[in-house]
């Protein structure tokens, strides 16, 4: 019977997050003043000049597809490059605006244009009919065959794809490749990633037999490993060539990239300047660049890295001790709220509760930064965990202390302040540190929505030297470095609570 009360809670508190969206659309329809027009319809119609009054384009892309879009080291900054990259900032010019890029993983691009996160995506990406259903593209400006990028010393043994028969074929997930391998592929493993760096790092420990990807990146990675080699899958292409993706219905919008894409094509900008210019990058990115030269973007991942985590662990823990308050309450509705809170957030994945506030909460507020979605998000999930260690810290003291209190005319906050928290806080101490400890790691998974932490930043560097394996042991080493320096502390803490009882 608990359990049906704790459910019918639950359901009860989520409802009205839930309706939110739905609240909200039809508050725009109903503040229409002309009913006769659908108010949804104006406003995409007006994309064009929603754009201009903001002032600034947000692109979203996974730049780490070099030709197409990629990153560099210019004067210890990151710096976007590409073909796609010259093409927006031509569109941006061309309207008026600033160009804002966006860099998150692959997979994430269509539910941040859905959810208004982003004005357009640019990210190598296929026409296909089931994208259609979902977003509008514009005209096509690219196109190109699919290639297998393998090691070289398998080259005698793989030159086809049935040479792929019984073995692992990579793709970056939610592309064209990807789905090339299931329909196409039938007899081989495709294994997807995020992203295309990782999948080049398990290519290179033999991890997959091979990758399937665009032609123009497969030759990019090539031309910098001596110890890769590619060639044409010959597999049959059932997707358009490659444009850019907007939300359904922002016809003003499209048509202005149409206008920009029609010009670029006819004076073949992308053959003639933009892949050239992306290659000049990489060459000399191949000659001079070392992982250790990164080391402002490590500094810059561990600054963002420790911000999260302090700001986290100060809410979860406010949290933390006030739910376990609420879950010891003897008012059954406070209790209750708490024990939702309790499960559902320890019951649910940390990196869904982080995609669902940045996305989901974040297409209500939609000036919401990534690093704010992933502080709250963190924060929470902390704060459900730390809920529980400080409950079983207040139940482990005897009763009987908090009589003796009372007895000697200590009042019932006086008692729980000074006799009862005191001892609680020195049981739990070793089980706080660890939750502290673990969230300064867990605090990688917010490079998912694209927040410069520590992760994200050993992505970019690989990325930009092509190396796959060196720029993570750095970051192991980083994170080893951080989590000892701070049991150390939390050590010393702990014997001088120790000494002090």
């Amino acid at each position: 019977m608990k359990f049906f009360k704790h459910l019918l809670m639950l359901i009860i508190i989520t409802f009205p997050i839930l309706c939110v969206p739905v609240s909200a659309l039809a508050a725009t329809e109903s503040s229409s003043p002309n009913s006769s027009t659908n108010p949804a319809q104006v406003a995409i119609n007006d994309s064009l000049q929603r754009i201009k009054q903001k002032g600034t384009l947000v692109v979203g892309m996974s730049a780490d597809y070099p030709p197409y879009e990629f990153t560099t080291k210019e004067h210890g900054k990151t710096k976007y490059v590409g073909f796609e990259v010259s093409l927006v900032k031509q569109l941006a010019k061309d309207i008026g605006v600033k160009l804002v890029i966006k860099n998150m993983d692959f997979d994430s691009l269509l539910v941040a244009l859905e959810t208004g996160k982003i004005d357009v995506i640019a990210s190598g990406m296929n026409i296909t009919s089931e994208r259609k259903k979902s977003v509008d593209f514009s005209d096509t400006y690219y196109s190109g065959d699919s290639y297998f990028l393998i090691n070289k010393s398998d080259k005698d043994k793989l030159v086809n794809a049935k040479s792929f028969n019984g073995k692992t074929v990579g793709a970056q997930n939610g592309t064209l490749q990807s789905t090339m391998i299931s329909k196409d592929m039938p007899q081989a493993t495709g294994k997807g990633l995020a992203k295309l760096s990782s999948l080049v790092i398990g290519l290179q420990s033999h991890k997959y037999d091979g990758v399937l990807m665009d032609a123009a990146t497969a030759k990019a990675y090539v031309a910098n490993n001596s110890n890769l080699y590619a060639f044409n899958s010959k597999l049959p292409v059932t997707a358009g060539g490659i444009a850019l993706a907007f939300p359904k219905g922002d016809t003003s919008l499209i048509n202005a990239a149409n206008q920009t894409i029609k010009k670029v094509n006819q004076e073949d900008l992308i053959n003639k300047k933009w892949i050239p210019e992306a290659s000049q990058y990489m060459k000399s990115y191949k000659k001079q660049n070392t992982v250790l030269s990164y080391w402002r973007y490590f500094a810059k991942g561990v600054g963002y890295t420790l911000i999260i985590t302090i700001v986290s662990v100060f809410f979860g823990f406010l949290l933390g001790t006030i739910f376990a308050l609420m879950r010891l309450s003897k008012n059954k509705f406070l209790h209750s709220i708490a024990v939702c809170y309790i499960e559902f957030l320890r019951g649910t994945p940390m990196m869904v509760q982080i995609m669902f506030v940045y996305f989901g909460i974040g297409a209500i507020i939609q000036s919401l930064p990534a690093l704010l979605a992933g502080i709250i998000a963190v924060s929470l999930n902390s704060g459900a965990y730390v809920a529980e260690i400080i409950r079983s810290g207040i139940q482990s003291i005897p009763a009987g202390q908090a009589e003796a209190a009372r007895s000697l005319g200590m009042s019932k906050d006086e008692t729980f302040r000074y006799v009862v928290m005191p001892q609680a806080l020195k049981n739990i101490w070793p089980a706080l540190g660890n939750e502290l400890i673990t969230l300064l790691k867990d605090s990688s998974l917010v490079s998912v929505i694209g927040v410069t932490e520590l992760m994200f930043q050993t992505q970019l560097v690989q990325s930009a030297t092509y190396k796959g394996v060196l720029p993570l042991f750095i970051t192991m080493m980083i994170y080893f470095i951080l989590t000892f320096t701070l049991s150390r502390i939390l050590f010393y803490f702990e014997r001088r609570m120790k000494h002090a009882h």
